[in-house]
């Protein structure tokens, strides 16, 4: 599965491989052809998912460096994007980017994602996308109480991992979130094993949501008094 950008969004996009090739991104140091081989590739995968491709307000979760949360504003200028991300030299970074791609539907949320949910992020979102955030069981935690009724959570992965899938299975019903499917995707070339994980809320919140920041992350939701 692999996605081309629209022509409009190449401008930005440009401008974004110069932002990932300089010392300032906050990710691994990349070549500007290694970024636009790998991480643009990788983020534009996600255009090949109708839940992402048709979202109205979406939330990049751990953005990061933006990615896929840039790449997608840029490729759908309908729709609404916030940037989550807790560090405050990656959302310096974050902001410079969407002055730098000329972006009007993007905004950087600079807060913890379990402090967002509990105001005015709680079930705001119809799609949410996560790369290299967490485990499958954390990523979905911090998204329920972020999704609308419905809504999508788009997880990038590496390869399957049969203990997570298995502990996501295990976790998900009281976190109100339901695995839907695992699209496997060949984003660049010799990229193997790389799978997008989607992921459905079904229903309300679940009383307790979001727990204190970091508490996803040492153990699954309902196995301890909150």
């Amino acid at each position: 599965m692999t996605a081309d950008p629209p022509a409009a969004a190449q401008p930005a996009l440009d401008a974004l491989l110069g932002l990932l090739g300089g010392p300032r991104a906050p990710i691994a140091h990349s070549t500007v052809e290694r970024a636009r081989e790998v991480h643009i590739a990788d983020s534009l995968s996600g255009l090949e998912l109708e839940p992402i491709a048709s979202a109205h307000r979406l939330a990049d979760l751990g953005s990061g460096g933006g990615l896929p949360g840039l790449v997608l504003a840029a490729s759908l200028p309908e729709a609404r994007v916030d940037l989550i991300e807790s560090s405050g030299r990656k959302c310096g970074f974050l902001r410079e980017a969407i002055e730098r791609m000329g972006l009007e539907n993007a905004s950087v949320v600079c807060e913890r994602s379990e402090d967002w949910a509990r105001g005015e992020g709680r079930e705001a979102y119809d799609a949410i996308a996560a790369r290299a955030v967490g485990s499958l069981r954390v990523v979905a935690e911090l998204a329920s109480p972020l999704l609308a009724d419905g809504g999508v959570l788009a997880a990038w992965k590496g390869g399957r991992s049969t203990d997570g899938e298995e502990e996501l299975a295990r976790t998900a019903a009281p976190l109100a979130m339901e695995p839907v499917e695992v699209r496997p995707v060949r984003p660049y070339p010799g990229s193997r094993g790389r799978h997008i994980h989607l992921l459905r809320k079904n229903g309300p919140t679940p009383n307790g949501l979001p727990r204190r920041p970091g508490m996803a992350a040492k153990r699954p939701f309902g196995t301890e008094s909150i």
